[in-house]
């Protein structure tokens, strides 16, 4: 049986994989695993993105937390680094996010927060899943005062943005900025956080109406956003996903700038200053060829991990590094929140091109990225993990690591979240690392369709 949960926590199509049923054993199961050892009464926050789904599977999850005596504080659409510096802010004993992040409507997902505002371990989210596989086996049910209730709260929003606008008070007068909201949870949080700074701020795609989060905008889907900074003039572009704990950009001349630049050019500006602790940045294996390069010619240690800003995270703990993420715009601040956070990401690039009084173009030849291929392979999400059980995709794989050996690298890996693997190729010759990578990515999709 595969596990229940993934590199960011539970998700799956919305009332076919995720339904209401589940999300009330996940929120009975998280609250009492959760809170079993505190002495009163537990406190869970809960809050969503902006999909259609949300309100069905937050409802039930609040459900279940009650129904083991959890008190619930609800706080409606908002960014999922909200809730983690809110469930740390306000000493409550967890928080839960529903929310499928980058992924299109029909998906929804549900992770947790521990009372310190940090994604759980793989030991906590056992204990969940082996709770609710055993029926909630052994829990007490209250009855009468002992159940939980709920609390609505309106003004969590306001003050996310105070905290980061306070952690990075930078004065944007003079800037023409372009965000590009992905009709999901930065709608307000990121436009009202900018403008409040005095930027001059062209929102798009900042009218969610449940079922267009993420559709053709936002950090996956970044054409509009780059036609739109050259359009309007603007001096840099700024694109969240659908829960906002992710950045990427947009440069004066409407070229991306992912988060391996942003990473290496908020990084050098923080050892300028004394600020990047340790002189190291935390990574993933996915970090382009030439952020470590970069590193390397500024005398900044990068600390690698397997994919997921939960592992960069757990390294940056484990060496008290201040500056982590990944290529995908996942960047964490730890002196400002516990998780990726895709507001504070704009407000520190910004800050740098402030303070440096250099375009966001010229700030990104920092580093040279090295030509790189992506594509996925759709296979069912049983089996994504055992594409090395298959002898012609082991032996392809092989041939190809022999292939761009010294010059570029293989990486395969499982989809944490979705129902693919990745194929990713680095080398010299664009056109050549994504014709393997494409040739790859089918064969592993046709042979275990």
């Amino acid at each position: 049986m595969a596990r229940l949960f993934g590199t960011d926590g539970v998700r799956g199509v919305a009332n076919e994989e995720i339904t209401p049923l589940l999300a009330m054993q996940l929120g009975q199961a998280g609250a009492y695993v959760l809170t079993k050892e505190t002495n009163h009464k537990p406190t869970i926050m809960v809050g969503c993105d902006t999909r259609i789904s949300g309100d069905m599977l937050a409802n039930a999850l609040m459900a279940g937390a009650c129904s083991v005596g959890a008190n619930v504080v609800y706080v409606g659409v908002i960014p999922t680094p909200a809730i983690a510096y809110l469930t740390k802010k306000y000493k409550v004993d967890a928080g839960v996010v529903i929310s499928a992040s980058h992924n299109p409507v029909e998906f929804n997902g549900i992770k947790f927060f521990n009372g310190d505002g940090y994604k759980l371990s793989d030991e906590l989210e056992d204990e969940i899943e082996e709770l609710i596989n055993r029926n909630m086996a052994g829990v007490k049910f209250p009855t009468g005062n002992g159940v939980g209730k709920i609390k609505y709260r309106n003004d969590a929003r306001e003050e996310y943005i105070n905290h980061a606008v306070q952690s990075v008070p930078v004065d944007l007068s003079g800037l023409k900025i372009v965000l590009d909201c992905a009709e999901g949870a930065a709608f307000y949080t990121s436009v009202e956080a900018i403008k409040d700074l005095g930027a001059q701020v062209v929102a798009i795609h900042n009218n969610p109406d449940g079922t267009n989060i993420n559709a053709n905008c936002g950090s996956t889907h970044m054409e509009e956003l780059m036609g739109r900074v050259v359009y309007e003039k603007a001096d840099i572009g700024l694109a969240f996903d659908g829960d906002a704990d992710r950045m990427l950009a947009v440069d004066e001349n409407g070229k991306i700038v992912d988060g391996d630049q942003i990473m290496a050019i908020i990084g050098n500006y923080m050892k300028s200053q004394g600020k990047l602790k340790q002189d190291t940045i935390v990574a993933t294996v996915m970090s382009n060829l030439g952020f470590y390069l970069m590193a390397k010619e500024k005398d900044i240690q990068i600390e690698q991990t397997k994919v997921g800003d939960r592992y960069v995270l757990e390294r940056m703990k484990e060496i008290d590094a201040s500056l982590g993420g990944e290529q995908s715009g996942h960047i964490i601040f730890l002196e400002e929140n516990t998780t990726g956070d895709g507001l504070l990401s704009a407000l520190h690039l910004l800050q740098v091109m402030v303070e440096t009084k250099k375009p966001l173009s010229e700030l990104a030849s920092i580093m040279k990225v090295m030509p790189q291929a992506l594509v996925n392979a759709k296979v069912a999400n049983h089996k994504k993990d055992c594409y090395m059980d298959y002898p012609e995709i082991a032996n392809a794989i092989e041939a190809l690591e022999k292939k761009f050996a010294g010059e570029g690298r293989v990486l395969i890996r499982p989809s944490g979240t979705e129902p693919k693997v990745r194929v990713m190729i680095e080398g010299k010759d664009q056109k050549i690392i994504e014709e393997e990578a494409k040739k790859l990515a089918e064969l592993i999709q046709n042979t275990m369709f």
